[in-house]
């Protein structure tokens, strides 16, 4: 699929809805709901093999859910936590591995687990590496400071960090957490702003009048998924029924056929 119309997303009149998979079904049912583009989700990713997210630990099952869904007719963006290492290197080497596969973007961010954050001119050697190496690859830059918590008294040290990724040759900036100002991050970002969808908070309609560009599912479809596991399980022992009609075993094997 084109980098080029991935790009064009991010420049529309309406921001990208970006909804976060972690498996090759749930991918598979996004497409044929219309998504044009699919990302993936490191928790999802972690949990589903049993592993913690943000630890780096992830790299093998983070490229092989990436060859599984690059098939599938969507653009596919790709969260590669920190970047699974330190070595500009060898994360070039991955973004590599991974726009040969047929990813269109991925998403890289400066937490490093433990309420850190990465210094902002090492995370810039890490994405300026991957620009170099695979100029095209739509790199999105997150910036951690209100995920984590850390440098929140001010927007400066959000805006200085997005400054600097932008400067290595970012193609987006990703703010993830509750923003005080949605609208001054996307005023001082001279690149297309990502947000975290949160329930309870503005519609796709509110953010994209507030500057946002593109508009992350996150982990939260994943997190939906497993409670609705839990709700039905519990809904059948207790004598009900699911709480609501699902997919039968033949769209599922249509989806994947």
């Amino acid at each position: 699929m084109s980098t080029t119309a991935f790009h064009d997303l991010h420049h529309r009149a309406e921001p990208l809805l970006l909804p976060n998979a972690w498996d090759h079904a749930g991918a598979a049912a996004l497409v044929a709901a219309g998504f044009p583009a699919i990302g993936t989700t490191s928790l999802g990713v972690a949990a589903t093999h049993g592993l913690p997210d943000g630890e780096g630990r992830t790299r093998e099952q983070t490229v092989a859910l990436a060859r599984l869904l690059a098939p599938l007719p969507c653009l596919l963006t790709v969260d590669i936590e920190g970047g699974f290492s330190d070595d500009p290197g060898e994360v070039a080497d991955l973004a590599q591995e991974l726009a040969d596969a047929g990813v269109v973007g991925v998403n890289i961010e400066d937490g490093r687990g433990q309420g850190a954050l990465a210094e902002p001119d090492t995370q810039a050697e890490l994405i300026a590496a991957i620009k170099e190496r695979v100029p095209s690859l739509f790199v999105n830059a997150r910036v951690d400071t209100h995920w984590l918590g850390v440098d929140t008294g001010s927007l400066a040290p959000t805006l200085d960090r997005a400054r600097r990724y932008a400067g290595a040759g970012a193609d987006g900036i990703f703010v993830p957490g509750r923003l005080p100002d949605v609208a001054a991050v996307a005023e001082g970002v001279d690149l297309p702003l990502n947000v975290l969808y949160l329930p309870g908070g503005p519609s796709v309609a509110e953010l994209g009048a507030l500057g946002v560009r593109r508009i992350s599912t996150g982990s939260l479809l994943f997190r939906t998924a497993l409670q609705a596991t839990v709700d039905a399980a519990v809904a059948i022992r207790d004598g009900g029924a699911p709480p609501r009609e699902v997919l039968s075993y033949a769209d599922v094997q249509r989806l994947i056929g």
